[in-house]
């Protein structure tokens, strides 16, 4: 029996593991890991995720570091990351893609091999870890993904528009697809697959004439890859067309369908300040990145939307993989108390959520540090339970805050409900 069909709630951790390795003029590389000194500090930090009673830890690796040329593999850093996983107990959920391609990669997911390099890194990693790490996250946000690398021209490859957008999407799918086959044949049973996408709304002036078409397209197109990856996307799908207009074939279509896999958790990612995007009459919202929306706080509406809907569409147990709120302590505790309400809340009602995952387990540095020159002090985002702290040589302290003894608590409240619920079986 997998983890996540024992009727429990699991409490999970994240650290931001966003790598996006490629520079060009005005763009540094942004690797979270070297930001955060997380490679220097894997095993204590781990620890902090043990000490605040987190059962899962979803954790990236580093594939542009794993593989740094072509046929090359260097697995020694990793080695300890999941040696001390396996010390700790604490159960790892690999992201396995969190944005960045080895930079030998030409066009990155744009590649034609991209598929099948991603899908013969994830099997070595697989095999050589299926001892300790049984449950993977194929592509983390592939939305994203799809919107950054192949609409807005915002990462690597950066291209444009509704063939860069379709060109992406199939990409990431095709790459999706094919490694959860590889890990499947490496652990059978063992594996558990948790997929995870962005949970993005729309609210606003959305049935107006001049937003109406935006708003479905982008609406869909938050579904699109894992709709791909799941074999949903027939002549009837609305964004048929568009994949059609980016090179996707029928043959791609039947690929798709006939290798079609599914996730045992669906995850959603869902920020309350940032995850909702407001449409307003007379402002014209082509979706373009030089054109954003302005957000709106839905709270624990969006929260609960976003999780049922994803269990409706993929029939799927239901899993919030990233949460938080950026602010003070006070801001912080009031949303992981909210939050954690909700998904009781849910589960009452029948709505299958097996976790809840906080993210990050530390602080993190804002994207945005790839398109400046100031020190990373500046681009802090105060996200977690612990922080990050200026040492005055270089090297980052963490400091334990107020919302690790929140989140500590709803750790203990848990293992004691399952403890009492154990006791009358």
């Amino acid at each position: 029996m997998h983890w996540s069909d024992d009727g429990r709630l699991h409490f999970a951790l994240g650290i931001e593991d966003t790598f996006v390795p490629q520079a060009r003029p005005g763009e540094r590389p942004i690797d979270e890991y070297e930001l955060t000194d997380h490679y220097g500090q894997y095993a204590a930090d781990l620890g902090l995720a043990v000490d605040v009673g987190a059962e899962l830890l979803r954790w990236g690796v580093p594939w542009y570091r794993v593989a740094p040329e072509p046929g090359v593999w260097d697995w020694s850093w990793v080695d300890g990351v999941m040696q001390r996983f396996r010390e700790t107990g604490l159960r790892p959920v690999i992201d396995l893609l969190h944005y960045g391609t080895p930079l030998w990669l030409d066009g990155q997911f744009a590649n034609p091999d991209y598929p099948a390099h991603v899908t013969e890194y994830a099997a070595r990693f697989a095999a050589r870890y299926g001892d300790v790490a049984t449950d993977y996250t194929p592509v983390n946000e592939p939305v994203i993904h799809a919107l950054f690398s192949g609409e807005y021209g915002y990462w690597p490859p950066y291209l444009t528009g509704a063939e860069g957008s379709a060109r992406i999407a199939s990409a990431l799918a095709k790459g999706f697809v094919s490694t959860q086959h590889a890990i499947a044949r490496e652990l059978g049973d063992d594996a558990t697959f948790v997929h995870v996408d962005a949970g993005i709304r729309y609210v606003g002036d959305v049935d107006v004439p001049e937003h109406r078409d935006t708003v479905a397209r982008l609406r869909a197109q938050t579904f699109l890859v894992e709709d791909l990856v799941t074999g949903g996307v027939d002549d009837h799908h609305p964004l048929v067309g568009r994949l059609r207009s980016g090179g996707v074939t029928d043959v791609d279509l039947d690929w798709f369908r006939q290798h079609a896999v599914r996730p045992d958790v669906m995850g959603v990612n869902y920020y309350p300040l940032h995850s909702t995007e407001v449409f307003e009459s007379g402002v014209h919202h082509g979706g373009g990145f030089a054109d954003p929306r302005p957000y709106r706080d839905t709270g624990v509406e969006g929260l609960r939307d976003v999780l049922t809907t994803y269990a409706e569409r993929y029939g799927a147990p239901v899993m919030l993989t990233e949460t938080c709120v950026t602010g003070s302590v006070d801001e912080r505790i009031g949303w992981l108390d909210d939050s954690v309400a909700a998904v009781h809340a849910l589960r009452a009602e029948g709505v299958p959520v097996v976790g809840y995952t906080w993210w990050p387990l530390f602080d993190m540095y804002e994207w945005t540090w790839r398109h400046t020159d100031a020190p990373r002090q500046e681009h802090l985002l105060t996200m977690g339970l612990f922080d990050l702290v200026e040492d005055g040589v270089g090297g980052l302290d963490r400091r334990r805050n107020p919302v690790a003894d929140a989140f500590a608590a709803h750790t203990r409240q848990e293992r004691a409900v399952a403890a009492a619920l154990s006791a009358t079986q």
